[in-house]
């Protein structure tokens, strides 16, 4: 997951006194903190050293990530007037991203770089309630209640969104995973109706840049249908599963939502870093066992790791799923 390498003391190290939003905002801090798990653990891929926010801050928007708290905005949008305050996002803007991957990718060498970026949904749940919410009442209370302004603010944080992506592929990211950490609020016919169709514009803006999508949320095991294909748009090649839902179960779900195989991404809960290493041990390969039974399987965890997790404990999980996949290989299963 994004947050691949907090635990690491290399990263408390270049990050003391250096506040969130600044250290991403320098292409060789961020270059820095993206290769430090690959350097360490040997992993397979790089994750894009961010956060979901940076594209709105990069449009002009007066927030702050917040030491414990997260995201924080200065002036909330609850009205048309404040969604006239959010332009639209453009390449120029994003030159700080853009040399970021560009150094990234020339030390990666064949590793390949994923870029990311935060759904519109998610985005929209920070902006309209002011900061992190767990019940996201203003948040469905506009949605509900003034759906011309959500819709319309949902189609400019497509935009942001779509615009930040692309950004990172056209820069040299290999692949690119939209993240919705708050959608699993929502019932299905509410993703369906609210959500879905701006979901889908923001993968829709990579689409002719043939570099494979993740769609993430966490709490969506009821959403995964409508997920793997939202709004009907075929825009999703990999399917990101918490851990709250088995890795087969969530490949059947998605292939009914889309109409097709898709892989998975997917989903040790990020607790079990904290347990005793037999049970650690056990759950890894329980997952990798149901990935076998996956069209298609991307190792990871089902949400981010925690910033207490011991970096000993993430090369034991990095080494398991190494040992495991030759076996995979050999027998002719599809390894993402």
């Amino acid at each position: 997951m994004r947050q691949a390498g907090r635990s690491l003391p290399e990263y408390r190290a270049v990050r003391a006194g250096v506040p969130m939003l600044e250290s991403c905002r320098r292409p060789e801090l961020v270059t820095e903190i993206t290769l430090q798990p690959v350097r360490r653990y040997g992993v397979d891929a790089a994750i894009f050293y961010s956060d979901i926010v940076v594209p709105l801050a990069a449009v002009g928007l007066d927030l702050d990530i917040v030491p414990g708290t997260g995201p924080v905005i200065a002036e909330p949008v609850r009205t048309r007037a404040d969604l006239e305050r959010i332009p639209e996002l453009h390449p120029d803007q994003l030159t700080h991203v853009t040399d970021a991957v560009r150094m990234i990718v020339a030390e990666l060498g064949d590793t390949p770089l994923i870029g990311f970026a935060g759904a519109p949904f998610t985005l929209a749940s920070y902006l309209v309630e002011g900061g992190p919410s767990r019940d996201l009442h203003r948040t469905k209370a506009m949605a509900h209640g003034d759906p011309d302004l959500w819709h319309a603010l949902l189609r400019r944080l497509a935009q942001i969104s779509g615009a930040f992506l692309r950004a990172q592929v056209e820069a040299g990211a290999s692949a690119v995973q939209l993240f919705d950490s708050w959608v699993g609020a929502l019932p299905a016919d509410g993703y369906r109706g609210l959500v879905a169709p701006h979901s889908a514009a923001a993968l829709a803006a990579v689409a002719d840049l043939d570099v494979p999508r993740t769609h993430f949320g966490t709490g969506t095991g009821e959403l995964l249908a409508d997920m793997a294909a939202p709004a009907g748009v075929d825009c999703v090649d990999v399917l990101g599963v918490d851990f709250r839902v088995p890795l087969d179960e969530g490949a059947r779900r998605a292939r009914a939502g889309a109409g097709r195989a898709l892989a998975v991404q997917g989903n040790l809960d990020p607790a079990l870093l904290l347990a005793p290493a037999d049970v650690l041990v056990r759950a890894v390969r329980e997952v990798l066992a149901a990935g076998d039974r996956t069209p298609g399987h991307v190792f990871n965890l089902g949400h981010g790791v925690p910033p207490g997790a011991d970096p000993g404990v993430l090369q034991r999980v990095v080494d398991e799923v190494h040992a495991w996949t030759p076996a995979r290989r050999e027998v002719g299963h599809p390894v993402a």
